[in-house]
């Protein structure tokens, strides 16, 4: 794509084949009844595009099998955009679910009742062997079927005789590689490129400490994943299913561990497929197998600064500081939840795990197993996105959307910021509208950087009009100065006068309220890929000439007719792409934590049936601060921006200079460091968790 032929190249025309002769122009694209693989999506969009290239009408069936016997909305056509944008998304964007009914003849009948009313008599299964086999009984099936069918009255002879034959191709999806006949099954390549990313993110760890791992791979079956992850990543030892270990491998394994250990090495893998047996068909499990920079300088510092006095302290992180904490105080802690556990106290084990675990548990539990609300709040919100695309900004309207429904809100989401709002790009949303968003990169509602000044009256226009009386904005600092504006045009406008929110959401982190943005964790590590795949070691002391437009404009200049080149900004790459876990766990929480806050303070300033929301403290920024959630008012906020160069006036970050500084081998004084305090543990506050 984006390529042209090379110089000289003879060209060749694209000739549209048309439909074959004999073959029914329904041709549906669809997942199977097992689980997903990886590159799902790809097979789906090549099946789906191709069908429609070559005339035929195709339709999508989501639920795989299950869909395929429910039938109704389960069963959709398809055009070119419907599956676009989906070839780099993880397993299936039509689903896939197991399903007992297609495994009878009744199930398999109304299946292909629901097929000859979409005219349907092609079938394209993608899935394991036990998707494949179903597919083919019914194939086998088919004649009979339509005959019950025609006998029972649902179908006449006409339409039996037209959908006389059903044509079934099969695309293996196994990330176990466990099919014969193909030398790699959809999926298994992903899956290999997950285990090694986990591989090479441990082996850091276990050379830093002399450990061993234990890692236990899919697999029922087939030991292909284990296998050749093993070669690739030099594992010490392997168990696979299609050759258990010989007796007495429990004391092989441990002299073999034994000797590469006194030759010196600091790290020992151990993989097993999950369905690894020894000689006699006993399962081999992980278990069996494992019985048989900030915070180290800290740590440096805490050790220089310690006197007969000081008790033994433990370094963490809490939010973005560095704090000590007793070690014998947080060993009692965790002693006191193993007790609890025990004891089954279960409410206060998970106190005593401390904040951020507890936070998590509740929100999770806010999530996942409350249901909308039975009745409606006279209250309704609305979300957007203002600024440039950032990473989490999906999870935090995901969370926000389903929080607002659970209150029993009426929740709004508005397309592309404020210039959407202005132009009434509003339309309610439901609890399954927001689903798949959680890991989704970029703004699925779309943003931009309109201020509300330029479109004031549209704006005020469309809330009257949607009768909105809370907006929470989730961007960067766009979204907190035109928030701002919104609140100093409420002596003009009496529709204004409702509660509102800033969710900070930029890779910037330039936002006033908070020490973290959403998108900023992504960012950082987007920034730390680029830098990890650059093996250049003399770009440090580059020519002044020679930059990046100058270098672009060479090479095209160079290569043309032969190769494109291209310029990739590492800002724009910062913003795309799925969100890390930190990005997606904070999104949710900040969006679950605004919506509970805006609710608390529309019930008042709630009277008379209306909405009337002017003092400061209805329109605040919500961000971590150090240790905790804080709600910052907008218009105190903005005694400490410098709107000019848009950032707070002070940015905490900027004390790290001196730690990069420090550990480039400048010389530095120690007197300069500002070390972590000491701080005493209680079941409340104990949290050495990343975040809150």
């Amino acid at each position: 794509e984006g390529r042209g032929p090379r110089r000289g190249a003879p060209r060749r025309r694209c000739v549209r084949p048309r439909p074959r002769p004999g073959i029914s122009d329904s041709l549906p694209g669809r997942s199977s009844s097992a689980g997903p693989a990886e590159r799902m999506n790809a097979a789906v969009r090549a099946v789906t595009r191709m069908g429609i290239y070559v005339g035929a009408k195709v339709f999508l069936i989501y639920e795989g099998y299950e869909g395929l016997v429910e039938g109704g909305d389960n069963i959709k056509q398809a055009n070119w955009l419907s599956v676009s944008n989906i070839i780099q998304l993880g397993g299936t964007v039509i689903g896939s679910a197991r399903c007992k009914a297609f495994t009878t003849r009744a199930g398999r009948l109304r299946a292909a009742r629901n097929l000859v009313e979409h005219g349907i008599t092609n079938l394209c299964v993608i899935g394991g062997d036990g998707s494949l086999t179903g597919a083919d009984i019914f194939r086998s099936e088919w004649a009979g079927l339509l005959e019950e069918l025609v006998r029972d009255g649902q179908i006449s002879e006409e339409v039996a005789k037209k959908n006389c034959r059903l044509n079934i191709v099969g695309l293996v999806g196994s990330i176990d590689n466990d099919f014969c006949g193909t030398d790699m099954t959809i999926g298994t390549d992903s899956a290999l490129h997950r285990i090694m990313e986990v591989i090479d993110a441990i082996t850091t760890t276990a050379q830093s400490h002399q450990r061993t791992f234990v890692l236990e791979v899919m697999g029922r079956h087939c030991g292909y994943l284990a296998l050749v992850s093993g070669l690739a990543s030099g594992a010490d030892w392997l168990f696979i299913p299609e050759s258990p270990p010989e007796d007495g491998w429990e004391d092989l394994m441990c002299e073999r561990l034994g000797e590469t250990r006194s030759r010196g090495s600091r790290l020992n893998i151990i993989i097993i497929a999950e369905g690894a047996i020894d000689r006699s068909g006993k399962p081999i499990s992980s278990n069996y197998v494992k019985d048989s920079s900030k915070m180290g300088m800290e740590a440096v510092m805490a050790l220089l600064e310690a006197t007969p006095d000081t008790p033994a302290c433990v370094v963490s992180l809490s939010g973005n500081q560095s704090v000590r904490l007793p070690l014998m105080e947080c060993v009692q802690v965790t002693k006191d939840v193993q007790k609890a556990m025990d004891e089954k106290r279960f409410e206060e084990a998970i106190q005593l795990r401390g904040r951020s675990f507890e936070n998590n548990w509740n929100i999770y539990k806010l999530l996942a197993h409350q249901k909308p609300a039975q009745e409606k709040s006279p209250f309704s919100m609305a979300i957007l996105n203002v600024g440039a695309p950032a990473a989490g900004m999906n999870a935090a309207v995901r969370s926000a959307v389903r929080i607002g429904i659970c209150q029993g809100h009426t929740i709004y989401v508005v397309s592309d910021g404020f210039e959407g709002l202005a132009k009434g790009q509003v339309r309610e949303v439901g609890w399954h509208d927001v689903a798949g968003w959680l890991g989704r990169g970029g703004s699925m509602l779309g943003t931009k950087r309109t201020l509300p000044k330029t479109c004031m009256e549209k704006i005020v226009e469309n809330v009257r009009k949607f009768n909105i009386q809370g907006l929470l904005v989730i961007g960067g600092f766009e979204a907190y100065e035109g928030v701002l504006q919104l609140v100093e045009a409420r002596g003009q406008y009496e529709e204004l006068c409702i509660v509102m929110c800033v969710i900070p959401a930029t890779i910037s982190n330039n936002v006033p309220g908070t020490d973290f943005s959403l998108g900023s964790d992504t960012a950082v590590n987007a920034a730390m890929e680029v830098r990890d795949t650059d093996s250049s070691g003399g770009h440090r002391k580059c020519h002044e000439h020679y930059t990046t437009e100058f270098l672009y404009n060479l090479y095209s200049s160079e290569g043309k007719g032969i190769f494109d080149c291209r310029i990739n900004v590492l800002g724009h790459l910062q913003q795309g792409g799925a969100p890390t876990p930190f990005d997606r766990n904070y999104g949710t929480k900040l969006g679950v934590k605004a919506v509970l806050w805006m609710s608390e303070k529309l019930q008042q300033v709630y009277s008379k049936g209306r909405v009337f929301a002017n003092s400061g403290d209805t329109a605040c920024v919500i961000g971590l601060r150090k240790k905790a959630v804080a709600f910052s008012p907008v218009t105190e906020l903005k005694k400490v921006t410098d709107f000019e160069h848009r950032l707070p006036q002070e940015q905490w970050w900027l004390n790290l200079r001196l730690m990069l500084k420090m550990l480039a081998n400048y010389q530095i004084s120690l007197t300069e460091y500002i070390s972590g305090q000491m701080e005493h543990v209680t079941r409340r506050t104990l949290s050495i968790e990343k975040g809150f």
